[in-house]
């Protein structure tokens, strides 16, 4: 029975959260499909990665799997899958996962079924959810080829417990695959260096309604407010516009948010943006147009004008912080 493979990923030598959702859905697709889940990892977190799910853990091991060095894990994980039997392949949809996955699919010459957002099983083998048409709706797609290649969406499936007697090995990867087109001398942090949007416990989103990028400096504020927890979002209308970068868009071509405190600044609520931050623990609306679709998702809401509200909002904030 051919198993499926979960690719889990490694950031500051530690396994990335975002690894448990991909263990917990390859676990999913296999107690469906009746086989075993197994873990390539280049971080060895046994406990961890048995936990949600993994029957076998392979710690790929090689002094070409540096981080930053795609080519060469790309390389190791086609060898190991040309070497297996597998079902699927599940990867997550993470700036990383977004380049080690088409280098995946080249080698192996098949397709790939990109920033899925659900899985499921049937007597027809694999079908998968994901986005079209810039969110607007969404296709189920079945998967033809053998091992299916598939990225999850961050933050949209539960990374659920499962735990396993997992059996783990180290191997040497074999990356005389790669075919490197660059070398990474280094890494530095760039100035201003954020916490990601996908990774706050808080999240500030701006919209349209801040009425241009001059005036960005009120949402920067409550988040400073807040403290190093939180992070800055944007809806897709700001984004568009070029006010913030895409790293910061929240909702259906964005990111996927779930934190425990999320604060919606002048954004109206289309669909789009609701899809991505609908799930977080509590809602915070600020918009002048009580009307607001994003009204009928907060948890509490504020009808005014953010351009007085959000200061007097920081205010309090540091108020009750600073004692």
């Amino acid at each position: 029975m051919a198993d499926v493979l979960a690719v889990a990923e490694s950031k500051q030598e530690a396994l990335a959260g975002v690894s448990r959702e991909v263990v917990a859905v390859a676990r999913r697709m296999a107690d469906e499909l009746g086989c075993l889940v197994e873990v390539a990892a280049t971080a060895a977190s046994a406990d961890e990665l048995a936990r949600y799910g993994a029957d076998r853990i392979v710690h790929m091991a090689g002094d070409d799997l540096l981080p930053g060095q795609v080519d060469a894990w790309a390389a190791a994980l086609v060898g190991r899958i040309r070497a297996g039997d597998y079902a699927a392949v599940v990867i997550a949809a993470t700036a990383a996962g977004k380049d080690l996955a088409p280098r995946v699919a080249a080698k192996l010459g098949t397709s790939l079924l990109t920033d899925v957002t659900d899985v499921a099983v049937d007597a027809g083998g694999i079908l998968v959810t994901r986005p079209v048409f810039a969110g607007k709706a969404l296709a189920q797609v079945r998967a033809v080829a053998s091992p299916a290649l598939l990225s999850i969406r961050p933050n949209v499936f539960p990374a659920a417990e499962s735990p396993r007697d997992a059996i783990m090995e180290t191997v040497a990867a074999d990356t005389s695959d790669r075919s490197p087109g660059y070398r990474v001398v280094g890494f530095e942090a760039s100035r201003g260096a954020a916490i990601d949007v996908s990774e706050a416990t808080i999240v500030v989103s701006g919209g349209r309604g801040l009425k241009g990028p001059e005036n960005w400096h009120v949402v920067e504020d409550l988040r400073d407010a807040l403290g190093e927890s939180a992070a800055l979002g944007a809806s897709r209308a700001v984004v568009d516009a070029g006010w913030r970068p895409h790293s910061e868009q929240v909702g259906q071509t964005g990111k996927t948010v779930t934190p425990k405190l999320y604060l919606a600044v002048a954004i109206s609520g289309a669909i789009q943006h609701l899809a991505g931050m609908r799930t977080s623990g509590v809602i915070v609306a600020v918009n002048r147009d009580a009307d607001a679709p994003i009204f009928g998702v907060a948890d509490y809401g504020i009808v005014g004008d953010a351009f007085d509200v959000v200061p007097a909002l920081a205010a309090a904030i540091r108020e009750l912080r600073d004692g």
